[in-house]
């Protein structure tokens, strides 16, 4: 048996996979990944996360084992600048818009990524929680100006046909963060969407989703969000994404996306009820509600 390589760190499965392939490329250093799923009827890697990493990065080698269970990645010199890259329907933008976020700010120049497919699905964040969430932190590690994503077409599975476009500028310097207190909710923000489906979906999810939020703070605005024509993608759906703000800018965030015969008003619900978990897991005070000391039934009987 030869001895493994000291150059290379080793892991084993699936788990973080996206994260071990973002530190190596950060760190510079190769990593070998073994056992990718090895046990599963369908084994080995799934997506083209790694032909992603490769456009946007320059001298990067990677070496797949034949059944796709085991990855080499010896990591090259980020460099940026305008890629497209076609998603596969098994996962959304999300998924591999997620890891790229993390590099960008590093490169060389500044990226211009054009992405296609699924813009929201039951697996991964949505490109609406990316905008309004994890663009948002980006901001507190000194990226603001030239920070983008561009929502031009909407995608509902299984036919995807959505496309984005995320614009990130290069930075010199990352800012160190403090960040303890998760402050009070202030306010809370949604975008309601439906694609290729009666446009009064959208309006029924905000009325439903006001119908539970409203009792608990008055500052609150739902954005419908509306496409038709080629910009609605090739499947019909509908979602609503829910953000809640505090007063120190930390927040809160859930969604809900169209099932099979389940109509809008029951995705409003799940989507209002999630944040409103969320919110309570944080036991801070709410429009005067004190969720720290709010017993199970009561969440139950008031928002349920």
């Amino acid at each position: 048996m030869t001895q493994p390589n000291p150059g290379i760190l080793h892991f084993h499965g699936h788990q973080y996979l996206r994260h071990r392939l973002v530190l190596s490329i950060l760190s510079g250093k190769s990593v070998r990944i073994d056992k990718i799923r090895s046990d599963d009827k369908n084994p080995g890697l799934r997506g083209c996360l790694l032909r992603l990493l490769e456009r946007i990065t320059n001298g990067t080698i990677i070496e797949i084992s034949v059944t796709g269970t085991a990855v080499l990645l010896k990591p090259g010199v980020i460099t940026g600048g305008q890629v497209m890259h076609d998603c596969p329907l098994s996962r959304s933008i999300g998924y591999f818009l997620e890891p790229v976020i993390m590099l960008a700010p590093f490169a060389k120049k500044p990226l211009q990524l054009t992405l296609r497919g699924i813009t929201s699905d039951d697996y991964d964040l949505s490109v609406d929680l990316i905008r309004t969430v994890t663009l948002p932190h980006l901001q507190l590690f000194g990226l603001s100006e030239g920070l983008e994503l561009r929502i031009k077409k909407r995608g509902s599975p299984p036919l995807g046909g959505g496309e984005v476009q995320f614009l990130c500028p290069v930075v010199k310097q990352v800012k160190t963060l403090n960040f303890v207190d998760p402050g009070k909710i202030k306010r809370i923000r949604g975008i309601s969407h439906a694609v290729r489906v009666n446009p009064q979906f959208s309006n029924r999810m905000i009325e439903a989703s006001r119908s539970v939020l409203n009792r608990y703070i008055p500052d609150i605005y739902l954005y419908s969000d509306v496409y038709k024509g080629e910009d609605s993608g090739k499947s019909p759906g509908y979602a609503l994404t829910l953000l809640a703000e505090s007063t120190t800018g930390a927040m809160h965030c859930a969604e809900a996306v169209s099932q099979p015969g389940v109509p809008p008003e029951d995705i409003a619900l799940t989507a209002s009820r999630a944040l409103l978990a969320e919110i309570r897991a944080g036991a801070k005070m709410l429009a005067g509600v004190e969720w720290a000391n709010l017993r199970p039934e009561q969440f139950n009987s008031s928002v349920m």
